[in-house]
C-alpha cells in the first residue's frame, strides 16, 4: 500500500508517541473546536447549567471559540472564492446505519480506495479553519488526545476518518452530539437527529453548512467523498434533495450486542466530554427510543433511495469476510477498479488488524427480553436470534 499523508492509508502521523502519552491526560474535549457563536448557542440552550467543577474548562473552551471564530474569519478571506467556486462533482457515499453497526469499519476500508477521500478526525473537530490551522494544530492535538477511541479499543488518530457529524456540531447546526456536553437531558436532545422536526431556518442552516464543509473537502482533495455519521439515517430525503445521485450504504447488527455496544458508547463519550456531573439513569431508554426511532425514519424514506443507489450488508458477514461483502457492494453500487484500487489496501488491512479483539458482553436474561420485547420487529426483520 502507498505510504504517505494522503487520506486513505490510514497511516498515523503520530511520530512520537512517548511525547503523546506524556501529554495525553490534557483535557482535550470535542467542543475545544467549536465557534463563537456555536458554543454560546449550546450555552444558551442549556441555561448556562454547567457544573461548577467543570467551569475552568468552559472559560477554555470559551477562550478556544473566540480563536475558531477569528480564524475562521481568516480562512474565509483567504479560500472564500475558492470555497463557493468549488463544485462536489462526484456523488458522496453515505455509510447509515446504527451506532456501534460497524459503520466506522466500513468507512475505513472503503477510504482505503485511492479514489476516495473523507473528513478526517481533524477536519470534523476543527471544521470552520482546517484550511489555514491544520498544519500547526494537528500535530498538537495529536500529542493531546489518546491513541484509541474511548468506547473501544479502535485506534484514534487526527487522520483517520471522522463522522462530518461533528463538523456540522461544531459549526453550529443543530446536533444530538450536543447532548454529549449535557447529558442530564439525553432524551430532550433526540428531535436534534431529524431535519423534518427543525424550523426551516435551521434546515437551511444544516444544508448550508453541509455544503460547505464538503467544498471544503473537495477543495483540499477533489475526489469522491465517503461519509460516515449513523444520524444520516434520518436525512435521506435531504441528502438525496442535495446530491440526487448519492449512494447510500446501509449496515446492520445483531441488536443483542448493538445494545451492549451502544451503552458502553454513550456512557463513555458522556464521562469523558461532559460539562456537567452526568446522571446516566436514562441511557438505557434513550438507546431503546433512538433504535426503534431511527430504524422508523429509515423504513419511511428508504424507497425514495433509487436500487441502483443502495446496498445493506450485515455487520457479521463483513468481518467474516471483508474482501467478499466489499465486491458485492461495489458491484451494486457501480464503483470502479475493486481488484486495482481497493483489494491490495484492503487485505493489507486485514492483515494488520487480525489481532484486533472487539469488547465483549455478558447480557442478564431479563435485558436480553426486554431488547426481545422493544426491537422485535428489527430482529426478526434482519434474521437475529439472540
Amino acid at each position: 500500500m502507498k505510504k504517505d499523508m494522503h487520506p486513505g492509508t490510514h497511516t498515523s502521523s503520530d511520530k512520537n508517541p512517548k511525547a503523546r502519552q506524556r501529554f495525553q491526560k490534557s483535557k482535550v474535549t470535542i467542543w475545544h473546536g467549536m465557534t463563537f457563536s456555536a458554543w454560546a448557542r449550546m450555552l444558551l440552550k442549556n441555561r448556562l447549567q454547567v457544573s461548577p467543577g467543570k467551569i475552568p474548562l468552559a472559560i477554555i473552551i470559551t477562550l478556544c471559540a473566540v480563536g475558531n471564530s477569528l480564524l475562521c474569519l481568516l480562512e474565509d478571506l483567504v479560500y472564500g472564492r475558492k470555497i463557493a467556486k468549488t463544485r462536489i462533482t462526484a456523488p458522496p457515499i453515505f455509510i447509515i446505519g446504527h451506532w456501534r453497526t460497524g459503520t466506522t469499519l466500513l468507512h475505513e476500508l472503503l477510504s482505503l480506495d485511492t479514489n476516495h477521500t473523507y473528513p478526517t478526525s481533524f477536519e470534523s473537530f476543527i471544521p470552520n479553519h482546517f484550511l489555514i490551522s491544520e498544519w500547526c494544530l494537528k500535530p498538537l492535538l495529536n500529542m493531546l488526545t489518546p491513541a484509541q477511541r474511548p468506547m473501544d479499543n479502535m485506534q484514534f488518530d487526527m487522520d483517520l476518518p471522522q463522522e462530518d457529524e461533528f463538523a456540522l456540531c461544531n459549526s453550529g447546526a443543530r446536533s444530538i452530539y450536543t447532548g454529549i456536553a449535557f447529558p442530564n437531558r439525553l432524551l430532550d436532545y433526540m428531535d436534534n437527529i431529524d431535519l423534518d422536526t427543525f424550523t426551516p431556518n435551521d434546515v437551511r442552516y444544516w444544508e448550508r453548512t453541509f455544503v460547505h464543509f464538503l467544498k471544503k473537502i473537495t477543495l483540499k482533495r477533489p475526489k469522491r467523498i465517503v461519509l460516515k455519521s449513523p444520524t444520516h439515517t434520518f436525512h435521506i430525503k435531504t441528502l438525496l434533495k442535495l446530491f440526487p445521485e448519492a449512494r447510500f450504504i446501509h449496515i446492520v447488527r445483531n441488536p443483542y450486542k448493538l445494545f451492549s455496544s451502544t451503552v458502553k458508547m454513550y456512557s463513555s463519550l458522556v464521562q469523558e466530554f461532559n460539562l456537567q456531573t452526568p446522571d446516566l439513569s436514562d441511557v438505557h431508554e434513550y438507546t431503546y427510543r433512538m433504535f426503534t426511532r431511527m430504524h422508523k425514519k429509515f423504513e419511511e424514506t428508504r424507497a425514495l433511495i433509487p436500487p441502483s443507489q443502495f446496498h445493506e450488508l450485515h455487520y457479521e458477514e463483513l468481518v467474516k469476510d471483508p474482501a467478499r461483502e466489499m465486491h458485492t457492494l461495489y458491484t451494486r453500487l457501480g464503483l470502479k477498479n475493486f481488484e486495482s484500487d481497493l483489494l491490495p489496501a484492503l487485505n493489507e488491512y486485514i492483515a494488520e488488524k487480525s489481532d484486533y479483539k472487539p469488547n465483549s458482553y455478558q447480557m442478564p436474561a431479563d435485558l436480553k427480553a426486554e431488547i426481545t420485547h422493544r426491537w422485535g420487529d428489527v430482529i426478526k426483520k434482519y434474521g437475529y436470534t439472540e
